[in-house]
């Protein structure tokens, strides 16, 4: 057994077998998945080191613990600064870009995983991790760091508007499935339709309760007018899109249209917003003769411990929404979604609590029973996902990695333990996604009255 495990794994890390568990307890797992799931934890990896790049904590715990440190910097202290800042996860960054874009480019055109590139893309994991180790580190060589740097935040800008388009693109599709998914278990079992109003009914007392907390922490009666016109105006379009998604205009070309869908985007218009605030600079008024900040979240006030969980909760928040966007917006369904066709559900739809995850009655054309955990190899007739749309979503993943956390353009004096501190520019980037998300939400409820025809069945 032992053997037969390390085998495998040999085979996985220099071969173009699938990376499994050495357990036969665990389930058995799809290729395609495996596949995802790995490049995704090499994605996590680089995240991470950037992440610890950015705290002003690591070149002292670097000159404590590495020996010679200090007589090595006497030498170059522009080489040891180089490695740690907002610099340092530029470089990194460039690294991680650039080996997901040679994939996305090596992958173009692949429609099973027969061939020699589709062996290469799903094994052969050490070899690529070394390369992703090569194409970082290689960063660091690049000549005319000032003008790279300039050149890249632009270009990290552009891609970064991209992805984060492609995330609210993804919020409006996941809506609108997790209605339809649901709405068709109602005809079979009633139970489905109180799921579908226990669900609604929690989402907006949350998009409610947010809206309130907010009103009562993040306003001021001296102070935060920007606070109170963008509060009242998202909280405005909010109630709109919940109104407009049962009209009856639209109940007639969308008859699955409901409550459902304006529930979860109320959610992340609302989550949106908090964080747009607690990204926005202090405010600070005189009071007593005494300056008073004003219009923040309460536990700023607290202890130093509590802004730490804030920080840990807010990066953990941000890697989840970047991980999703990359793993669900290459499959086939997700890509017909971003095309914005109308008929991109399947014609039959199994309610299922975790629609999201894709059904498992799928056929598999062959099992790998060896040591270990059991591969399903479902790809030999076609592949599940695009090769080349995944890799590209991750080129773009690690350019909005690495603009939100340098602090998008406020990046020089920013370190990770200030994720959450006040930046102007990241302000109006969360604001202004509030509106793109309301406003693809509302062209998916009146695209079919535009355009009849193109959404025709």
């Amino acid at each position: 057994m032992c053997t037969q495990c390390c085998i495998s794994q040999l085979a996985c890390c220099c071969g173009s077998a699938a990376c499994v568990c050495c357990c036969n307890c665990c389930p058995n797992i799809k290729q395609s998945t495996g596949t995802r799931i790995m490049y995704a934890f090499y994605f996590l990896l680089v995240t991470i080191v950037c992440v610890i790049m950015m705290s002003p904590k690591v070149e002292k715990e670097m000159r404590e613990n590495i020996p010679f440190y200090d007589q090595m910097c006497e030498k170059s202290e522009e080489n040891c600064q180089t490695l740690v800042g907002y610099s340092a996860v530029y470089k990194v960054c460039f690294g991680m870009a650039c080996f997901f874009l040679f994939f996305a480019i090596f992958t173009i055109r692949i429609h099973n995983s027969t061939g020699w590139r589709a062996a290469v893309h799903n094994g052969f994991w050490l070899v690529k991790f070394i390369v992703l180790v090569a194409c970082c580190v290689g960063g660091f060589f690049i000549p005319n760091e000032e003008v790279f740097l300039e050149a890249w935040r632009c270009i990290g800008a552009g891609g970064g508007f991209i992805f984060l388009l492609i995330q609210l693109m993804l919020l409006v599709k996941f809506a609108h499935r997790w209605n339809t998914n649901w709405n068709s278990g109602v005809t079979h079992n009633r139970l489905w339709y109180a799921a579908l109003a226990f669900v609604t009914l929690m989402l907006f007392s949350a998009a409610v309760g947010a809206l309130v907390f907010m009103g009562v922490f993040y306003t001021d009666s001296e102070a935060c007018l920007l606070n109170k016109v963008f509060l009242g105006i998202n909280g405005s379009l909010c109630l709109f899109v919940s109104l407009l998604a049962i009209s009856p205009c639209i109940q007639k070309l969308q008859p699955t249209s409901g409550l459902l869908q304006p529930g979860v985007i109320s959610v992340y218009v609302m989550y949106l917003t908090f964080s747009a605030f607690s990204s926005k600079p202090k405010e600070t008024v005189e009071r007593n003769g005494v300056n008073t900040t004003v219009c923040v979240f309460p536990i700023n006030s607290g202890t130093e411990s509590d802004k730490q969980i804030v920080t840990a909760v807010g990066a953990i928040i941000l890697f989840g929404c970047v991980l999703y966007s990359c793993l669900t917006s290459t499959t086939r369904r997700s890509s017909a979604a971003l095309r914005v066709y109308g008929n991109s559900e399947p014609e039959i739809e199994r309610a299922r609590c975790c629609f999201c995850c894709g059904d498992n009655t799928d056929d598999c054309d062959d099992e790998n029973t060896g040591g270990g955990q059991n591969v399903n190899y479902d790809e030999r007739e076609g592949t599940i996902y695009g090769y080349a749309c995944f890799h590209s979503v991750f080129f773009l993943g690690s350019l909005y990695v690495m603009m939100t956390v340098t602090n998008w353009f406020h990046y020089d004096n920013h370190n990770i333990e200030n994720l959450l501190d006040g930046s102007w520019s990241v302000f109006w980037i969360k604001m202004v996604s509030c509106w793109v998300c309301l406003v693809l939400y509302m062209w998916t409820l009146v695209a079919p009255m535009v355009f009849p025809k193109r959404f025709e069945a």
